[in-house]
């Protein structure tokens, strides 16, 4: 279709509001399902971080960027899906841009291990 008044009338039709509630309304269950998945396992992934830190020694208002920084591993391995050796030389990219936030490249390490078990590039 090459008509750009035809792919917008095209459009028009299939996003009324409607007919996007009706979308909306079929796939909801699915959608807040997934949504409850995903918040378990991020709510349960934090906790290790946060378990990780104190064993570490991290006070606790330091937490918040060491928790960024396993949000950031989290979406990595979970919703990008990188594994291996890719997701090591990821990681120890973020690592390192973190480490020059001033945390600790230490306690970093040990949340990429023992939180995501994730090893060190093998390069």
């Amino acid at each position: 279709m090459s008509d750009p008044t035809k792919r917008i009338e095209a459009w028009n039709a299939k996003t009324t509001p409607e007919r996007t509630k009706q979308t909306l309304d079929a796939r909801h269950a699915d959608m807040q399902r997934r949504y409850a998945a995903a918040m378990t396992a991020l709510c349960s992934m934090e906790g290790q971080v946060k378990t990780t830190l104190n064993a570490q020694g991290v006070h606790t208002s330091l937490y918040v960027p060491y928790l960024n920084f396993g949000r950031q591993l989290w979406k990595m391995t979970r919703q990008q899906e990188i594994s291996g050796e890719s997701a090591a030389m990821a990681a120890q990219v973020l690592l390192e841009k973190w480490a020059s936030r001033g945390l600790n490249p230490k306690v970093l390490a040990a949340v990429h291990t023992e939180v995501f078990d994730i090893v060190e590039p093998k390069t």
